[in-house]
């Protein structure tokens, strides 16, 4: 005996159509219409069978009944299941597919607008801490920037030492240290110490005889002594500081100028102009 879906698969093929033009007419969806002619709806409510099928025959032209030998007219199914008139119904399938799509697109756009807030918080932060790094910053160099308040004894104490440590770059002797109230001896020989800051090219000669023509390393201290005289000359006068019988003259000259002629005798020291 021929199944229900084989008997309504067999009336549309004498009736020459296809499950595209019933699908079209009828819409029921073609996989339904499929599954209705190889009696393949078990996972379907039987409500939704019945309705499905009363909609087949009846476009067939056939008797719902024949088909359905328990068929009575749904009460229950009358708001899910498709019309006489081949309206479409809302399956619980297709509404099912419907919500995962929109679904779908919903919790995407949560995402994304979900990420936007993250970044635009991670951004707003990382801006907050440049903007405090850099006010800590300024606030810093304004620091540095400050002048130092000096007691006005302390300013006279640094001037008094700024100027016996000063030495006149002129063509008259002038003594290293000057004392108003008794003048130092004259010392039995002429001892002179350079201690250079960074590299410096030296010439020296010790009573007329050349002792030393090279660059004196930054860092080093090089000692001569002379009975008479000692004649110096020096590449960058503003990197050394010099020591003529334990006294001390620094700020020589400038940084990169260049002196020559420098005679340091027992009575103090000259630079040639």
């Amino acid at each position: 005996m021929e199944s229900v879906g084989a008997r309504l698969k067999k009336m549309r093929l004498q009736k020459g159509l296809s499950l595209e033009e019933v699908n079209k007419k009828t819409k029921i969806h073609l996989k339904i219409l499929k599954a209705i002619e190889e009696d393949a709806l078990v996972d379907l409510n039987p409500v939704y069978i019945k309705g499905f099928l009363k909609i087949y025959c009846q476009f067939l032209g056939l008797e719902p009944r024949d088909f359905t030998p328990d068929y009575k007219e749904p009460q229950s199914a009358a708001k899910h299941a498709p019309n006489i008139h081949g309206k479409p119904s809302s399956t619980p399938k297709l509404t099912t597919l419907k919500f995962d799509f929109w679904g779908s697109k919903i919790v995407k756009f949560f995402i994304y607008v979900l990420i936007f807030i993250l970044l635009s918080v991670g951004l707003f932060k990382l801006g907050k801490a440049i903007s405090l790094k850099r006010s800590s910053w300024t606030k810093k160099s304004n620091k540095l920037s400050k002048p130092l308040n000096v007691p006005a004894e302390k300013k006279a104490a640094i001037s008094k030492t700024e100027k016996k440590e000063t030495t006149l770059v002129t063509g008259k002797p002038v003594s290293a240290e000057v004392s108003p109230q008794k003048t130092a001896p004259v010392p039995a020989v002429v001892r002179l110490v350079i201690q250079a800051k960074d590299s410096c090219w030296v010439s020296l000669k010790v009573d007329g005889h050349v002792v030393f023509q090279n660059i004196l390393k930054k860092g080093r201290s090089e000692t001569w002594q002379a009975k008479d005289k000692i004649e110096l000359s020096l590449g960058n006068a503003g990197v050394v500081d010099l020591e003529i019988n334990g006294k001390l003259i620094s700020n020589l000259g400038r940084r990169g100028q260049p002196l020559k002629d420098i005679l340091i005798t027992k009575e103090g020291l000259t630079v040639g102009r």
